[in-house]
């Protein structure tokens, strides 16, 4: 099956979304729009799949920053290989987390930055040949880990990643699908305040013309069932992990044992590797002799949205929810 025509329906239409206001609340640092409070209305618009620019996004640029090292010599018996298993989303799931916890493990080398190589044509142009460069030095019996959470949302990335290695295994670590909205939302937003561009409330984007704005980018990333139906077209379910992202936060060595196993790898990660940052409010890490956390970007705290806004896309989000788990043959623990 893997990078053949797929057997696979395209979803039906979704039904229409309705918007019915309530009062609005935010925190201090997140914009508050008063036109944006309404009450006894209701609107309906007719949703679509079809993705329109995010306002809130940063330019993408390519992956010209990327360098290879060349300062000193490689450690004997190593050589750059093309990925053994590649993280492919979801954005502001988790990936930065699990690539790094992985990074514990002794048998895995992980590529040090996002390379975006299947997801964008001008990186993808440039060959296999440059995408090896960008991989790190391992040694034979070692497994390269690369992650790109944009694969999971991109349309070409199955077939391009199948067409290099129609074995490999993949890593889809996802959380609560509404969560994952607002932290895309977070995350662009301080990017904004940072480059000291402008910002909207979160409700600005959520709604359009008082109707959840399905088209927004971050909304569009949420609907796993769309993303899942694309890979399953080019892989067995049996070579795509799901890792609980939500479960990952709390409890990582369950989640990492699993990954383990998936992987092949004998098992390395312990709980020791693991302390609980009460200032940070999650986990970090700790291996060589040394501590470690997540870049200061994470955990960032997130807007309080407005209630009925939050229901209706928590509301238009089941029915997506339900169809992933159908897909994916398990269940997690999303509202």
């Amino acid at each position: 099956m893997c990078c053949g025509p797929s057997a696979i329906a395209s979803p039906p239409p979704p039904p229409p979304v309705e918007i019915q206001w309530q009062t609005k609340t935010a925190l201090s640092i997140f914009p508050v729009i008063p036109e944006l409070i309404k009450t006894d209305l209701t609107y309906t618009v007719q949703a679509g799949y079809d993705p329109t620019v995010d306002p809130m996004d940063l330019n993408a640029g390519l992956a010209d920053n990327v360098s290879v090292d060349v300062s000193s010599p490689p450690p004997p018996g190593t050589s750059k290989r093309t990925p053994h298993s590649i993280i492919i989303g979801v954005r502001k799931g988790g990936t930065r987390a699990l690539l790094e916890m992985l990074d514990i493990h002794p048998e895995v080398a992980v590529a040090a930055t996002e390379v975006h190589f299947f997801d964008w044509d001008e990186n993808y142009a440039k060959g296999l040949e440059w995408y090896r460069e960008l991989m790190p030095y391992s040694y034979p019996q070692q497994i390269t880990v690369e992650k790109t959470p944009g694969y999971f949302t991109s349309a070409l990335a199955p077939e391009r990643i199948c067409a290099m290695n129609s074995s490999i295994k993949l890593l889809l670590i996802l959380r609560d699908p509404v969560e994952r909205v607002i932290s895309d939302y977070t995350q662009v937003y301080f990017n904004r305040l940072e480059n000291h561009k402008p910002v909207q409330a979160i409700e600005n984007l959520l709604v359009r013309n008082g109707a959840l704005n399905i088209r927004y980018k971050a909304i569009q990333r949420s609907l796993y069932d769309i993303h899942m139906r694309n890979w399953l077209r080019h892989f067995p379910l049996d070579q795509i992990h799901i890792v609980d992202g939500n479960a990952l936060i709390h409890d990582p060595l369950p989640e990492l044992q699993k990954v383990e196993l998936f992987l092949n790898l004998p098992p390395r990660i312990m709980s020791s590797n693991f302390y609980f940052n009460q200032t940070k409010g999650f986990y970090c890490i700790r291996s060589d002799g040394r501590e470690r956390c997540l870049h200061e970007s994470k955990g960032r705290p997130h807007p309080v949205v407005n209630n009925t806004v939050l229901q209706q896309l928590r509301s238009y989000l089941q029915e997506h929810n339900r169809t992933f788990f159908r897909l994916v043959k398990r269940t997690f623990n999303w509202q």
